[in-house]
């Protein structure tokens, strides 16, 4: 006789970072039922068999109708599973991480908000660890890629620049080495003809990300820490 399976809870959730005030934050939702009616959580949801094509697909769609937002990066962080996650029972979660530039957010919904991620109030379901696991994925591909410049807008000055990247890392950067080590990444790309707006200061020039690295992340191998 066929033994009878329980059915599996399967659902994505997703990790929004970006910066906000000098600080990496991420996003979280104020749920509306239960379990955990009220409290702040990642933005997240169930996979819809029907139309989502893959788990990537139904990331994407979480982070349209619960940011409003299309992240220019998007990646697989881990799948968190068991039967002691969720209350509802045994569950997984196919878990991302998304950045994007703060110029590029709509104002956040009602029941959304932003949270610096070294200041995190308790978080229901696992939702801790994932934030923390994310958070430690970023600031590992910091260390060797162009990720941080993902949280910036699509014109920056290196000043900018850096600002995501210890932002990311935690921890402030050598300027001379940060700069030789952006121009060895060669990863931007000065806009011609393009500089900050007057004002107190000089005008600084303007840089982009190079078309190549548009879509596809930096992995050299020669990041902010490796030798020269």
């Amino acid at each position: 006789m066929a033994r009878e399976h329980p059915n599996v809870l399967c659902t994505v959730d997703v990790v929004l970072l970006t910066l906000r005030d000098g600080d990496l934050q991420v996003l979280l939702h104020r749920r509306a039922a239960e379990p955990f009616a009220g409290a702040l959580a990642l933005p997240g949801g169930y996979i819809h068999a029907q139309a989502d094509l893959d788990a990537a697909d139904a990331a994407a769609r979480v982070l349209r109708d619960k940011a409003g937002v299309r992240s220019p990066y998007l990646e697989q962080l881990a799948t968190f599973s068991g039967a002691a996650r969720d209350p509802r029972g045994w569950s997984v979660s196919i878990a991302y991480v998304a950045l994007v530039p703060e110029a590029a957010l709509p104002p956040p919904a009602e029941a959304a908000t932003w949270k610096p991620v070294e200041r995190l109030p308790a978080l229901p379901f696992d939702h801790r660890q994932i934030v923390d696991h994310a958070v430690a994925r970023v600031r590992a591909k910091a260390q060797y890629s162009s990720l941080p410049v993902h949280l910036c807008g699509e014109r920056f000055t290196l000043p900018q620049l850096q600002a995501a990247y210890e932002a990311v890392l935690g921890e402030p950067v050598n300027k001379v080495s940060f700069r030789r080590k952006i121009d060895e990444l060669g990863i931007v790309e000065p806009i011609d003809g393009a500089f900050t707006a007057g004002g107190a200061h000089r005008p600084a020039q303007l840089y982009r990300l190079r078309k190549a690295f548009r879509h596809v992340l930096s992995t050299s191998g020669r990041g902010l820490n490796s030798g020269a």
